[in-house]
């Protein structure tokens, strides 16, 4: 099983905890992992990335292993310890902002 950690409007529209659990078919990528997420809770499809392009969204970024993932390859194997489900994927919405 995955783990995945979702910020809290994703959590709010998916209407579940902070953590979910997947099953991942094949290999363990960023792609596979999103693919999994959006076909459990589909109404995530354009929030996390985009309909068309299927690129991360701008104001996201991916981490495991207290590592930022979020210009990896989508098809490149994410770490072991997400694969075993012993460490979460991390979906975090990015703070943007500028002087007041």
């Amino acid at each position: 099983m995955i783990r995945v950690i979702l910020p809290t409007h994703l959590r709010n529209l998916a209407h579940v905890g902070s953590e979910v659990t997947l099953e991942v078919a094949g290999p363990v990528t960023q792609r596979s992992v999103l693919d999994a997420l959006e076909g459990k809770y589909p109404m995530l499809r354009g929030t996390i990335r985009d309909h068309g392009t299927l690129q991360r969204r701008a104001f996201l970024r991916y981490f495991a292993c207290e590592e930022d993932l979020s210009h990896e390859p989508p098809d490149e194997p994410l770490p072991e310890a997400v694969a075993s489900g012993k460490e979460p994927f991390i979906v975090i919405g990015a703070i943007a902002g500028g002087k007041t």
